[in-house]
């Protein structure tokens, strides 16, 4: 960080699940303000935010997606605003990065750039390094470095160190999420008090929620209202240094396989106690 013009990180998913993990738990406890970000869109994942196609993972691209449908592109665009909306929460600059794909049509990245800068994106650019590599990435890097040397940000977490545990969770659930509020079951509700009495209420709330949607469900494509976060159990990472707070269904591990690769793992002690099974 001391010797480099510019680092750039990855926070993952939606702007509401890596960014404000990143701006509220990160940069708290590193004390590093960042100076730009860059949400990255595409024509396909806002058709299905529209409501048009389904990704499938391993399975064949849906058709739809493939073909233009700017009126479904611009309706799902509302997530992409919503997204934009939370960056700038946080007093950072947005770069909104269009990553073009060859059935993409110009119509559609139009539309993007024109509801992307019209709720308040700094700059949207058109990327084309999946069929042009590095080159086609110049313009996001040149609107990125503009960005970032501005001085427009302003960095500030949504929520104080002082703000009560339950306080803070639903301040991310209707600041970022567009929540109407959050239902904490009673069992997380004890456990959020019990860790305020053991000294942890200072500690920052990681959200464990879909990263599927704005909301805890992942059905609520687009820009969902008229809904509220339900908080079923909280847990403390004292070596990490947050409090996560379990959304809906949400599980804090992967699901393993009917066949998980660890059944396969064992000890040779026939040939010296050799470990088979690794690959």
């Amino acid at each position: 960080l001391a010797t480099s013009e510019i680092v750039v990180t990855e926070a993952g998913f939606g702007a509401d699940m890596g960014a404000e993990k990143f701006f509220d738990i990160k940069c708290r406890a590193s004390g590093i303000a960042p100076d730009a970000a860059v949400i990255v869109a595409t024509v396909r994942a806002l058709k299905m935010h529209g409501g048009v196609g389904k990704i499938v993972a391993g399975k064949p691209l849906d058709p739809a997606l493939s073909t233009e449908n700017v009126a479904a592109v611009t309706a799902g665009a509302q997530n992409l605003v919503k997204q934009i909306e939370n960056v700038r929460a946080f007093g950072i600059p947005v770069v909104v990065a269009v990553n073009a794909f060859p059935t993409d049509t110009a119509a559609e990245h139009e539309a993007i750039q024109t509801v992307a800068l019209a709720a308040g994106a700094r700059a949207a650019v058109v990327t084309t390094h999946f069929t042009d590599g590095g080159a086609g990435a110049a313009t996001l890097a040149e609107a990125v470095w503009a960005a970032a040397t501005s001085g427009e940000a302003k960095f500030t977490p949504i929520y104080a160190d002082e703000m009560p545990l339950a306080k803070k969770i639903e301040t991310i659930a209707t600041r970022i999420y567009g929540a109407d509020g959050v239902d904490i079951a009673p069992a997380a509700a004890k456990r959020l008090a019990r860790l305020e009495e053991l000294g942890y209420g200072r500690l920052p709330i990681c959200m464990a929620k879909t990263q599927y949607s704005l909301s805890h469900d992942a059905s609520k494509l687009g820009r969902p209202t008229g809904f509220r976060v339900p908080v079923k159990a909280a847990t403390l990472a004292a070596g990490a240094g947050f409090i996560t707070a379990v959304c809906g269904d949400m599980r804090l591990m992967p699901g393993l396989n009917k066949s998980p690769g660890g059944e396969r793992i064992d000890l040779d002690l026939e040939h010296g106690g050799e470990i088979v099974g690794l690959f």
